[in-house]
């Protein structure tokens, strides 16, 4: 294990330092700086080894949490990575990314500020793409099947990276003109930084991993077609559908999803040239929902100039610490000060939208809002509460739905549950023989961490089907729900 006494003489819970707000704002580069090597060692040494890891059931895809703390804490790099990547795919994504829920179950959060693990795995990832320790791992034979996957996001290339290196010829297909979904073109670069993308993404090529963006399937391509090509195809689309507000001004000029200008962003930082973007300069900004994109579109207005910045929330403010019916080792509702929170503006909870108010113009010009109240727990305004916050831009970072329906209904005939996500079996495959689905298209809105542990565990189902009989590991069933929920 780790330092047996590290836990008891290093009892404070150390990060890497966040970049002056006034210097990070100039630029779209990551937050953090980087990490004084002591103070790594000092928090793995943090790690207790507990006889029953809990760590290991917070998280879906089984990470071997306590082995690599203790790799790290000895200056092991190198074998700390192979242990992490022998359960996770893409660290660097999940260590930016993740909200580590594996940091709630662990043991020593109970009466102590838990073991810093999601900075421990980015750091093990980071040391080994800089040192040369992430080589391609291309297969010893080819099977000669071949599959399809559709959708470039976590969960797609999870799959696709498991069934290359079995020996299947794979074929990722992205509708947008660069590989890489919700990763490229959802996330800021303040957040991750799209090298971290590139060098994964040429690592899976030199695998043999094949990639054919810019086509649409369901438009370009049939799903039919595609059924017809592949010994098997992988649904990996997400849930791309976004929750709207149909209230009063919801046509206004200004209001727009989340999605629509983070990807307008992601794409002029990728140097585009984006017609008629959608931008934060100037203007008073109102974002309605308090999640992680949330947080992404605010974080993305101030470095646009920003006049204002307000996030309303229709819940009330979670505490800022574990209440009593969320006991350890679930997941807390608990406040959080993310980044972009550091950066100013203003959030407000229990406000709920009334109407988008119109100018002369047919643009937004404010919002009006009321107080909520529950009645029959039901959350509606409160008459007598309303109030106009002024807003010449608001977005809409109220979630997900679950996947688009349209084609693969109509087109592949494939049924839905009665949450909107493609139904399936328990080895994730569809009603349609040789059809998979991995990720939030099959499991709804959730985190990266349940994306690739589903792409891995589709990629273990369709080797199964192809072979007969599959080596792969299978983290998760697609009725699992862990202690995260």
């Amino acid at each position: 294990m780790a330092d047996p006494k590290g836990f008891l003489k290093v009892t404070e819970r150390e990060l890497p330092k966040r970049r002056p707000v006034s210097v990070r704002l100039m630029d779209w580069k990551e937050v953090y700086e980087a990490q004084d090597p002591a103070q790594l060692r000092r928090q793995a040494g943090r790690c207790m080894d507990c006889g029953v890891p809990f760590c290991h059931s917070g998280c879906p895809l089984g990470n071997l949490i306590p082995e690599w703390n203790d790799l790290m804490w000895r200056g092991e790099g190198r074998q700390a990575i192979e242990r992490l990547h022998a359960t996770n795919n893409f660290p660097e994504f999940t260590g930016r990314l993740c909200p580590a829920p594996c940091e709630s179950s662990c043991v020593l959060g109970i009466n102590q500020p838990a073991v810093t693990i999601k900075q421990v795995e980015v750091s093990i990832i980071d040391q080994a793409w800089q040192n040369g320790w992430v080589q391609p791992q291309p297969p010893e034979r080819l099977t000669g099947k071949t599959v399809a996957v559709v959708g470039s996001g976590p969960a797609g290339l999870a799959a696709a990276q498991q069934l290359t290196r079995a020996g299947h010829t794979v074929a990722v297909y992205e509708r947008d003109d660069r590989i890489g979904g919700l990763l490229r073109y959802g996330i800021p670069d303040f957040k991750m930084e799209k090298k971290h993308l590139e060098a994964r993404l040429n690592q899976m090529m030199a695998e043999g991993t094949r990639f054919r963006a810019g086509v649409d399937i369901g438009t370009d391509i049939s799903w039919d077609d595609l059924r017809a090509r592949y010994d098997a195809v992988v649904v990996a689309t997400g849930a791309m559908v976004p929750r709207d507000l149909p209230i009063p001004g919801r046509e206004l000029s200004g209001v727009h999803f989340a999605m629509e200008y983070l990807v307008q962003q992601n794409k002029a930082g990728a140097g585009d040239q984006i017609s008629d973007q959608i931008t934060a300069d100037g203007k008073h900004v109102v974002v309605l929902g308090g999640g992680d994109t949330g947080a992404d579109c605010i974080g993305t207005a101030h470095r646009q100039g920003a006049a204002s910045v307000t996030n309303l929330a229709i819940g009330k403010q979670p505490p800022a610490e574990r209440p009593e019916h969320q006991p350890w080792p679930t997941t807390p509702t608990l406040f959080e000060v993310q980044s972009a929170h550091e950066e100013g503006g203003r959030r407000e909870y229990l406000a709920s939208t009334v109407e988008f108010v119109s100018n002369e113009f047919g643009e937004v010009r404010a919002l009006r809002v009321a107080e909520t109240e529950f009645l029959d727990g039901r959350r509606v305004p409160k008459a007598g509460t309303e109030r106009e916050i002024p807003a010449d831009l608001v977005l809409l970072a109220l979630g997900f739905t679950g996947p688009e329906q349209q084609d693969l209904s109509s087109q592949l005939g494939l049924p839905f549950d009665g949450r909107g996500n493609v139904a399936r079996d328990s080895d994730y495959q569809t009603e349609q023989e040789g059809v998979f689905v991995a990720g939030d298209a099959g499991r709804g809105q959730s985190l990266i961490v349940w994306a690739i542990a589903e792409g891995r565990a589709a990629a273990a189902a369709v080797d199964r089907y192809l072979e007969g009989e599959t080596q792969l590991p299978s983290p998760i069933r697609p009725t699992d729900r862990g202690i995260l929920v």
